[in-house]
């Protein structure tokens, strides 16, 4: 019998096992889909935190101080710790002037942390909890469940884009809460972006590339003419507010003086140019351009309530999307909470 069980083989997933293997543990690892490396795969790559915790709680003002100033405090050790164990650095600077990380290669970290594990077994679920084995659920939220975005998040959640892996349909939801979990703040917020709607094509390997992540540039408004104004700089506010229009849809008009403008690498007439590649249908004005877009979903923020020590109840610690509360109100890297809880889980679970 292993000394830990982790459902998961996504960020939160691989830390706590690589985690627990470093700390001498046997380690179960089960992943639902047919490989390792959950969304972590699909993003970016950069793990960050706001330059100040003022800033985080100013983004995030719905989510528990005490739990955002852990990944505050100590995503860069973490961070240091992934390079201890072999992660090479791509980037050491966001390029946001607001955040401070790191990028590193999404397929190269996930499989530097399989290596440390161990074996993982895929297209296993966790269908129920072990007896007597302490267990990290890291099954990466819910968001591939309709019914359960339904619920929690939006009536149109038929209609929204999964800008994720297929896998994360609540399993670790339904686990904890069986084991006497409660649900953390902040159930009706997601992390996401506007993609180019249909008849546009877009591939998972796409889902970066081709957000739509200009609307602070651009007048934004529902397919009925009601206007949204954007506020933050993440642009998290326009995606939760395009999910809940009729179709989940929105359109951006965008003047011809903002297509110069830059979004960190690239410039909004860049970004449209992608779209249109893609399928989108671009409508051309005089003075103006018209982008579709659709909301696309990437992770829920709501999960479990965990404490300090990432717990959810007796003998169940919860971690990376599973674990909620820490972003509500606002947006945060989902993979700096990933890494510095998921470490934490392990670390409490084999106390």
């Amino acid at each position: 019998m292993p000394d830990l069980v982790v459902a998961g083989a996504g960020m939160a997933g691989l830390a706590a096992a690589a985690r627990a293997r470093e700390l001498g543990a046997s380690v179960e690892l089960l992943e639902k889909g047919d490989r390792p490396g959950g969304s972590m795969l699909l993003s970016s790559g950069f793990f960050w935190r706001h330059r100040s915790f003022d800033d985080f709680r100013a983004e995030c003002p719905g989510g528990d101080p005490a739990l955002q100033r852990v990944v505050y405090e100590q995503l860069d050790d973490a961070l240091d710790w992934l390079e201890t164990l072999g992660a090479p650095v791509e980037e050491r600077s966001t390029g946001n002037p607001l955040t401070e990380g790191r990028r590193f290669n999404p397929r190269a970290l996930t499989e530097l942390l399989v290596a440390r594990v161990g074996p993982v077994r895929l297209c296993s679920p966790l269908r129920e909890l072990p007896d007597g084995v302490p267990v990290v659920l890291a099954t990466g939220g819910f968001q591939g469940d309709p019914s359960l975005v339904r619920e929690h998040v939006t009536a149109e959640a038929d209609h929204l884009m999964l800008r994720a892996n297929p896998w994360s349909s609540g399993d670790g939801l339904r686990l904890g809460l069986a084991a006497g979990a409660s649900l953390s703040a902040g159930m009706a917020d997601f992390y996401g972006r506007n993609m180019p709607a249909p008849p546009a094509l877009v591939r998972p390997e796409d889902y970066v590339r081709l957000a739509q992540l200009y609307a602070r540039h651009a007048h934004v408004e529902s397919e009925g003419g009601e206007r949204f104004e954007t506020r933050t700089w993440s642009e998290i506010d326009v995606v939760q507010w395009t999910a809940r229009q009729p179709g989940a849809r929105a359109r951006y008009l965008v003047p011809d003086s903002a297509l110069d403008e830059r979004v960190r690498e690239r410039t909004v007439g860049e970004m449209i140019a992608a779209a249109e590649a893609a399928g989108a249908y671009i409508e051309r004005r005089d003075g103006e351009t018209v982008v579709p877009v659709l909301a696309a979903i990437t992770t829920t923020l709501g999960g479990l309530r965990i404490d300090l020590r990432a717990r959810a109840a007796d003998g169940v610690f919860a971690a990376g999307t599973d674990a909620g509360g820490i972003a509500t109100g606002g947006y945060a890297s989902g993979l700096a909470a990933a890494l510095v809880f998921g470490r934490i889980a392990a670390e409490t679970a084999l106390a």
